[in-house]
């Protein structure tokens, strides 16, 4: 990987949308992609796995519109979130890659501070919902309460510093995402990233996380298997080894 590597501004940068029966929320989304240009130049490819609702159809008659080229990606079942993101990456034109939900809970204007911080010198820059600025919007204290103890167990088990490392909203530079070889299970990609390569240098970028606005959650009981086992070979192979090296968070200075 290339490590210190300052990108232009004129870089590209692709945003990776795993979908799933989002045509209700996904033209939306590529709009407000559409509406960064030309201030940051970015595409979209979207892994679609083989949505019976017509996402795929729906995605791919918004290339061009707005001056965003969006290429689709269609995939043959149902293959999970984070295969979807390697796959997307693996075909990524840009330096940078931006991974974010196609059902409106990621905020695309918070893509721009991702994006820099990764092209300052980042390798991974972190969407966090539990640094000071992030928060969330729409949640029952049920599922709050769920997600504070599995990001506890995660940074607790696995010995790392990031504060929000089941984050779905993130940037990195392309070859981390596309020039490894991933387990890619579940949906939680950012930890097995983080886990499985600790000298990464790691930034938390805050931003309010809404409850998706359309459409039914993905998150159900085969999913929270995946992750307890994506966790589990995660502590086999991986390790609790040492954290990520310099992690930084708004206010704070460089690494460790």
């Amino acid at each position: 990987m290339s490590r210190g590597r300052v990108m232009t501004a004129e870089a590209l940068t692709t945003v990776v949308l795993p979908t799933y029966n989002e045509r209700a929320t996904l033209p939306a989304l590529l709009r407000e992609l559409a509406a960064l240009l030309p201030a940051l130049r970015v595409e979209a490819v979207v892994v679609d796995d083989a949505s019976p609702d017509g996402t795929a159809e729906a995605a791919a008659a918004l290339d061009g519109v707005g001056g965003l080229a969006v290429r689709v990606l269609r995939r043959s079942g149902k293959l999970g979130l984070s295969s979807a993101v390697v796959a997307g990456a693996a075909v990524a034109r840009g330096e940078v890659v931006v991974v974010m939900d196609a059902d409106g809970s990621h905020p695309p204007q918070t893509i721009p501070a991702l994006v820099a911080a990764v092209r300052t010198g980042a390798d991974v820059a972190v969407g966090s919902r539990y640094v000071p600025g992030g928060r969330i919007v729409g949640w029952p204290r049920p599922r709050r309460v769920a997600s504070l103890v599995a990001t506890a167990a995660a940074r607790a088990l696995l010995r790392l510093e990031v504060r929000d490392p089941l984050s779905g909203f993130f940037a990195a530079r392309r070859e981390i995402l596309a020039g490894a070889d991933y387990w890619a299970l579940g949906f939680k990609i950012l930890l097995e990233v983080l886990a499985r390569h600790r000298a990464l240098r790691v930034v938390e970028v805050p931003y309010t996380f809404v409850d998706r606005v359309a459409g039914r959650s993905k998150l159900d009981l085969h999913e929270v298997a995946a992750y307890l086992r994506l966790v589990r070979r995660l502590l086999r192979t991986a390790g609790p080894g040492a954290p990520p090296r310099g992690v930084t968070r708004p206010g704070e200075g460089g690494g460790r």
